[in-house]
């Protein structure tokens, strides 16, 4: 019997571990292959893939991302062969199993939960007795009917073989996302979520998932991402894991969702003093600041200390976070969105990620839908339309924040201007996020694409519409930031020189001669005649940006050369350097 476990991913560089768990749990009783795809590959192209392995079994995981996708593809394979065998497991069938079965005759079998022993069980009284009433935690088919048989009790997690251990996977484990975790379970209740159904937290035992970790390192893995749900619920547990990675990461990075507002002091104060600066990532799930919405989704948070942790690591240096919001939590109107949007914004994440609530099967938040009266989508992801308070209206609104953020904060291509924007021309960070998002919108942006000059262009657009002040003093930091987004000169800009091109090449010159006068490290670049052409670029500032960037303090009508330095070796970021006007003019 061949058998094919699948799974469409949201991006190629994802991978999916569940499918190696249950590879590594079959062990050698089965011949089992697994073959990944997207869900923007053609669906055509996926099934035709898939016939020609011939399989008699297909398995496929399904998440709320994938699964009209998966659906179409399932009705076409059998279609074409009637006869094979097609399996559905993964969080987005373990609930309501009875609808998927019932909306999809043309599956044999949803392995419900944790699949690994019901998977391997069920793959046996296929090949054999087919006596699928004692498989636990499986739905089949018998006589027409639908039944559903009981839950499985939970496994012992070791007896679980390593998913990481499968030679067809390291050629292409330094390009991919490794999905890794150290424990199951989640210890909170939060009611929009599904981990808050599984009570209790279980761990794998912690000398094997160090042999993992380094087995992977060792085998080229760039990114390992841990999607234990709260990694640091046991302080002792997460110190010896972060003290492992410290000794032996080798340039690997690691990602991890971590609860700030439990994180001990001492642990962040040996992350501030040991980390390597880049090799840990923390994503925390804030959700919101609302009191009142935390308490009906049973979402325990304690904002000071959150905000303790999430400033200590930043002040640190050593470590990016990402921040996550959910927008339309209930009681969470459009006005308290935009103060936890602010409140959140102020502590200065690396990326602020922000989501809209998905009302998943099996959840807390779904059941009470109608107490809020909440509208959602019928199909995956069941993302809200709205409640009793916050309109569709506003949701569309805010979506468009959501948009802006991720082109203007999260991309990190204007790190100087936007920061200056919120600081100095905008009542808050999220106002300037939604004019900005509203207007893009009535320019119809939204509906073409962009390349890195148009955020540029279309930023200058908008705040000239609106009437800001001081836009020479924005367009100087927005011209900073554009030199700092390449590697190499950039042949395109988006504004008029402020020297003509005999001026640049008079003072490239004097930069050649008098690099001193600049400062002793970008004297010691050693950039001669030749090389200042092909890797310097100037621009004349109308203010005191060296004074700016340290201080905030804005000195204008105080001109400042610009100086941006563009290293032959591309793994450089490029350099800027200032010299006042006036020192340069005497060079």
């Amino acid at each position: 019997m061949k058998i094919v476990l699948s799974t469409l991913n949201a991006k190629f560089i994802h991978t999916s571990l569940a499918l190696r768990y249950l590879k590594a749990f079959c062990g050698d009783d089965f011949n089992i292959d697994i073959t990944e795809y997207t869900i923007k590959d053609p669906a055509m192209n996926i099934v035709s893939d898939l016939f020609q392995r011939q399989p008699d079994v297909i398995g496929f995981s399904c998440y709320i991302w994938n699964i009209e996708e998966t659906i179409t593809v399932i009705s076409m394979l059998k279609k074409i062969n009637p006869q094979l065998i097609i399996i559905l497991g993964g969080p987005e069938v373990s609930y309501d199993t009875d609808y998927w079965m019932e909306r999809l005759p043309q599956v044999d079998y949803i392995v419900m939960g944790e699949g690994e022993e019901t998977f391997h069980h069920l793959l046996k009284e296929i090949s054999g007795d087919r006596a699928f009433y004692s498989v636990f935690g499986t739905a089949y088919r018998k006589e027409g009917r639908v039944l559903i048989n009981p839950p499985r009790p939970k496994l012992k997690l070791d007896d679980i073989p390593s998913p990481h251990r499968f030679a067809e996977d390291v050629p292409s484990l330094a390009n991919r996302v490794v999905y890794f975790e150290t424990s199951r379970g989640c210890p909170f209740s939060c009611q929009f979520c599904l981990s808050s159904i599984e009570v209790g937290v279980r761990y794998f035992d912690i000398d094997r998932t160090k042999n993992d970790i380094l087995y992977l390192i060792a085998s080229g893995a760039k990114l390992i991402k841990f999607v234990d749900r709260t990694f640091n619920i046991k302080r002792d547990y997460a110190m010896d894991i972060f003290e492992f990675l410290i000794n032996n990461h080798q340039g690997c990075v690691f990602q991890f969702e971590i609860t700030a507002d439990i994180m001990r002091p001492e642990v962040l104060e040996y992350l501030a003093e040991n980390a390597p600066p880049g090799v840990f990532r923390f994503e925390i799930g804030v959700q919101s600041t609302n009191d009142l919405t935390n308490g009906l989704v049973k979402r325990r948070q304690n904002f000071a200390k959150l905000s303790r942790t999430v400033t200590m690591v930043k002040e640190s240096g050593k470590i990016d976070q990402h921040l996550d919001l959910i927008a339309g939590l209930p009681e969470e109107n459009y006005n308290s969105f935009r103060k936890t949007f602010n409140d959140v914004f102020e502590l200065g994440p690396e990326e602020l990620q922000l989501g809209f609530l998905k009302m998943l099967r099996g959840t807390g938040m779904r059941a009470d839908a109608e107490k809020y009266g909440y509208m959602y989508m019928d199909n995956a992801p069941y993302e809200i339309l709205g409640n009793d308070i916050l309109p569709f209206s506003d949701l569309v609104r805010i979506k468009r924040v959501e948009d802006v953020l991720e082109k203007y904060w999260n991309s990190h291509r204007l790190d100087h201007t936007v920061n200056y924007l919120i600081r100095e021309q905008f009542p808050s960070a999220f106002d300037f996020f939604q004019q900005f998002g509203d207007y893009w919108e009535t320019q119809g942006w939204q509906k073409i694409g962009h390349q890195l000059e148009d955020l540029f262009t279309r930023l200058r657009a908008f705040l000239i519409h609106r009437g800001t002040q001081r836009m020479d003093v924005i367009e100087g930091l927005m011209k900073l930031d554009y030199f700092l987004n390449h590697k190499y000169k950039p042949r395109k800009i988006w504004w008029e020189f402020t020297l003509n091109k005999a001026a640049q090449n008079d003072y490239l010159r004097r930069l050649v001669h008098n690099p001193e006068a600049v400062s002793t490290a970008y004297a010691e670049l050693g950039i001669g005649e030749k090389d200042i052409h092909k890797h310097v670029m100037i621009e004349v500032l109308p203010f005191r940006l060296d004074t700016y960037l340290e201080t905030g303090e804005l000195i204008a009508d105080a001109e400042q050369l610009l100086i941006i330095y563009f290293p032959p070796d591309t793994s450089t970021r490029a350099m800027h350097f200032t010299l006042s006007l006036t020192s340069a003019q005497a060079m």
